[in-house]
Parts: structure tokens; sequence; C-alpha cells
């Protein structure tokens, strides 16, 4: 399996190694070794409104979310306590009462 980064552009995970640099076959992106081992250490996740979000933060939502699968919504103004920070697309790992454990993206909310 390999341990190279995805692409930062179009998250392409087919990346290889030319010199110093990372190249995106898929995209043609070209990024420096160096930049890419810093970035993996320093990832922020933001809010929509552009502030840090941190393990344990609260936040509210701030667009109906339809939950796929289900005839459940999030409403606008639902606060969500104590939220884990995990990689991936849906980058905030919680528990919304009345609906249970699940994930979503940090576009989709504001801290409290």
């Amino acid at each position: 399996m390999s341990t190279l980064p995805k692409c930062p552009k179009c998250s392409s995970e087919y990346t290889y190694e030319d010199g110093e640099m990372y190249v995106c076959p898929e995209c043609a992106h070209e990024w420096p070794i160096a930049a890419a081992e810093s970035s993996e250490e320093s990832r922020v996740i933001r809010d929509a409104f552009g502030n840090v979000l941190n393990d344990g933060d609260s936040v509210t939502v701030i667009k109906d979310l339809k939950i796929k699968g289900s005839s459940l919504v999030v409403k606008v103004g639902t606060k969500v306590r104590n939220i884990r920070l995990i990689d991936g697309d849906h980058d905030i790992d919680c528990k919304i009462d009345g609906i249970g454990a699940m994930q979503l993206k940090s576009e989709f909310v504001k801290k409290a």
C-alpha cells in the first residue's frame, strides 16, 4: 500500500515522486515533498466562517441537512456538543440528540 499523500488539488491517490516533487498524473499538479510533509502535521479544520475547530468544541448547524437513507433532517440551529475531529470528507464525528451518532462536514457548521 502506498504511503504517498493524495493530490491536494483533485484528491487523486495515484501520486508519484519525481525528484524533489510529488506529481499527480490526473490533474498534472506538482508540489514539493517538504511542503506535503509539513502540511500533514499542521492540518487545521475550520468552520464555515473560518474559525478553527478543536476536539471537544460545540458547534451549531447553519443549514438543514437531510440524512441519507432516512426521513430525518438536522435542522438549522441544532447545537452539537463535544465534537471529535477526524480525517476524511466528513471531518466532524459527533452525536446529535434525537438522531444519534453521525459525521458532519465542517463547512455546514459554525463554532458556538
